[in-house]
């Protein structure tokens, strides 16, 4: 038998079939024709899937067609994992397509990602299809385990009213007079916690009342550099993980 492989390594699956020894899984037609003519698989040869649920497992290619295959599942090669619990609250931006924000989100490790409309935002549709088309192969090429929740679109103030109170949420406010996000974030180790970033322009005044006025809120600063938009969810995320997520753990 031999592995599948493309440049970062053997080829990973996300499937949604339960995995276990002996236990056939068939793919999609999407993952069928990516496998035969893409990769041009042949009877035999070798990747590993994940659930989110049962680890990660080796697979052979037991059957194929044009339209389906069917991989049979050998030996668990890595038990289920699982992220810390970091939420993602993002305003889509024009220049910054929401696809690309949802793959550096699921590579740093987001256990949920939530588009948020808020006053100034200009892109207000997203396709949720490809948005978690988009996660799922960012978990494939990254090495996750699992793939993040894409929740549902919701203007800011609907936001707000269902977040959790006991979940921080780590408001990046550009207004510059929060405490530095290392700083904050270093008092929130073991508490579930969200990052919400808003769009060009930023939040109008009323909308950071809003927020700040909630007793779940942390206001943080990231510097006296301006960012875009999308930079500055990428860092708060990678600050949140260096800090009190599993960044801090060896081999995580």
């Amino acid at each position: 038998m031999a592995d599948l492989t493309y440049p970062g390594g053997r080829l990973r699956l996300f499937v949604d079939a339960a995995l276990a020894e002996g236990a056939q899984v068939e793919t999609s037609p999407s993952q069928a024709h990516y496998l035969v003519h893409v990769m041009r698989a042949r009877l035999g040869d070798q990747m590993a899937l994940f659930n989110g649920r049962d680890g990660e497992w080796l697979a052979h290619l037991a059957e194929f067609s044009r339209r389906q295959t069917v991989l049979r599942c050998t030996e668990r090669i890595a038990p289920q994992t699982v992220v810390p619990d970091l939420w993602f609250a993002f305003a889509p931006v024009k220049k910054t397509a929401a696809e690309y924000v949802v793959q550096k989100a699921t590579e740093l490790g987001v256990r949920r990602l939530i588009p948020v409309i808020t006053r100034r935002t200009i892109v207000r549709k997203v396709n949720p299809e490809r948005l978690a088309a988009n996660a799922i192969e960012a978990a494939e090429q990254s090495g996750r385990r699992e793939v993040p929740v894409i929740a549902e679109v919701l203007a800011l103030e609907a936001m707000l009213a269902r977040w959790p109170q006991e979940r921080a949420l780590v408001f990046c406010d550009e207004a510059g007079d929060a405490p530095p996000i290392a700083d904050a974030v270093m008092a929130l180790r073991g508490r579930p916690s969200g990052v919400l970033i808003g769009p060009e322009g930023g939040f109008e005044p009323t909308e950071r009342a809003a927020i700040r006025a909630k007793g779940f809120a942390c206001p943080v600063s990231l510097g006296s550099r301006i960012l875009r938009a999308d930079t500055a969810g990428l860092a708060a995320l990678a600050v949140w993980q260096a800090v009190a997520g599993d960044w801090r753990v060896t081999g995580a």
